[in-house]
């Protein structure tokens, strides 16, 4: 790791605060006395079954300074317009996953820590003390927000999962930086119950890690795998289903090593276009779930519609 990634992973960390601050859960009800809105969404892989949790959604001004600060104005604006989304504005959605192997339910994320995921869990009919396992991603705020509630793990059942490279590289910041501070208070105190994971080690059957280092130092996808069918959930891989598919080169602006983060969604995107594999992206537009095709010199994000139920 480069000093010049480990201070711009510092820095964006911290910066990444404001827009999880931002956030808000959608709640139940919330439409002037119609039908709940859909907080969870579940299909089959395999033997799997697996389930999206809307935690939260943020709507947020100057998306080009986030995603194509070294575009022109204009091929932000014509690429937007290609693809029917506002170059003044963009929506984040931020989408923990669970899944039920037959043996074991493993949380991916935690969410914002504002109740959101609460609410998506038990229209799931998951409760937080049956979950088994809890796989970080990485440690960005949007991410471990939901570790503690009122000073007490929230899974308290739960053994903990993540990348060796992520742990050590944030649990190691000084005190005063934010991200840093809050995995102190959110994720250290479960270390004696967590395992680290390098590339392709397995947090249970049918769940192996893919490093793809770049938006954090550890930041790492992981593939499902269960009746022959696979998966991959792509965490921040990709952040955005125009502008990060179609200019997968283009740096967001809280990635911490912009190369290597351009570097691995090549290399993920790739595979999954290639091989046809599915994927849930953490802030894809609810459900979260699409494919990917190969289209110029990116990709291009189809959303699922019913591939995946039965």
């Amino acid at each position: 790791m480069t000093l010049n990634m480990t201070r711009r992973a510092a820095l964006t960390g911290a910066a990444a605060l404001p827009l999880a601050a931002a956030a808000s859960p959608l709640l139940a009800g919330g439409h002037g006395g119609k039908a709940p809105a859909p907080l969870a969404h579940s299909f089959k892989l395999g033997d799997m079954s697996v389930t999206t949790l809307l935690d939260g959604s943020a709507m947020r001004e100057g998306p080009k300074d986030l995603f194509g600060k070294a575009a022109s104005d204009e091929e932000f604006a014509q690429l937007s317009a290609e693809n029917f989304v506002p170059s003044d504005s963009v929506q984040f959605y931020f989408t923990p996953t669970v899944i039920d192997t037959g043996s074991e339910i493993v949380l991916f994320d935690t969410g914002l820590g504002q109740g959101g995921i609460a609410k998506a869990m038990a229209q799931a009919g998951v409760s937080a003390d049956a979950i088994d396992v809890v796989v970080i991603t990485h440690m960005h705020p949007d991410h471990i927000g939901g570790m503690m509630t009122d000073g007490a793990p929230t899974f308290p059942n739960a053994r903990y999962v993540t990348a060796a490279a992520e742990y050590n590289f944030w649990s190691k910041m000084e005190a005063g930086n934010r991200v840093g501070d809050m995995v102190a208070k959110l994720v250290t105190p479960l270390a004696e119950k967590m395992t680290f994971l390098n590339d392709g080690d397995s947090v249970v059957s049918g769940v192996t890690a893919v490093a793809s280092h770049g938006h954090t130092p550890g930041h790492t996808c992981y593939m499902l795998e269960s009746g022959g069918r696979q998966l991959v959930l792509t965490a921040d891989l990709a952040n955005h289903y125009v502008w990060s598919f179609a200019r997968p080169d283009w740096a967001f602006s809280f990635d911490a090593s912009p190369e290597d983060a351009a570097a691995s969604r090549r290399r993920v995107l790739g595979m999954l276009a290639a091989d046809k594999i599915p994927m849930i992206g953490y802030h894809m537009p609810f459900p979260a779930a699409g494919y990917v095709e190969t289209r110029d010199d990116g990709f291009r994000y189809v959303p699922v519609s019913y591939q995946l139920m039965g």
